[in-house]
């Protein structure tokens, strides 16, 4: 079972465009997408080719395969124009042995952990850094933005498989990886 990962798309139909391109390339099960997927938000600047309509017409080709939730940019109007649920503001998955809380981060993150087991791998947008942290009880992982990175970082995306999770870089170059035990 192989899982692509992303977050923080904002609106751009480049990387709406590119992301579909690795998705197609790396033919995984499923998309999780961890929200800001059509707005860009008063905080950040345009990304490349900024056009939502575009991009959730991107995305909508592919809708029967995507898991989402809530970012802290989406709304009901997204909703709207989108063909699969985004509105969950986390989810909880069983994915190849391993027990994932997906959320976006602007709520429930490092500083403010959800209810969540032991041994679970916390997953967050939000923050446009690609992050992988091991604390007590928890995995910390972020695949950092496909269209707006942070801190010197580029865009990318994960893939989870055989307990690997692997950063890409939108070219599909990997440039990270680990393995939970």
């Amino acid at each position: 079972m192989k899982l692509m990962i992303a977050s923080d798309l904002h609106g751009s139909a480049h990387y709406a465009g590119k992301l579909l391109e690795r998705f197609h390339e790396e033919k995984p099960d499923r998309l999780l997408l961890l929200g800001d997927l059509l707005y860009h938000g008063p905080r950040n600047t345009l990304p490349k080719d900024y056009d939502c309509m575009a991009a959730a017409e991107k995305l909508n080709s592919i809708k029967d395969r995507i898991l989402a939730v809530r970012g802290n940019c989406d709304c009901e109007v997204d909703q709207m124009v989108l063909e699969f649920p985004i509105l969950a503001d986390y989810a909880l998955l069983e994915w190849g042995g391993l027990t994932l809380y997906a959320t976006h981060g602007h709520v429930w993150n490092e500083e403010n952990l959800p209810p969540m087991a032991a041994g679970t791998v916390l997953l967050n947008g939000h923050f446009h850094v690609p992050v992988c942290r091991e604390h007590e009880g928890y995995l910390y992982l972020n695949p950092g933005s496909t269209s707006i990175p942070k801190e010197d970082s580029v865009g990318s995306y994960l893939v989870l498989e055989d307990r690997t999770f692997t950063w890409k870089d939108m070219d599909g170059a990997a440039y990270r990886s680990h393995t939970v035990r």
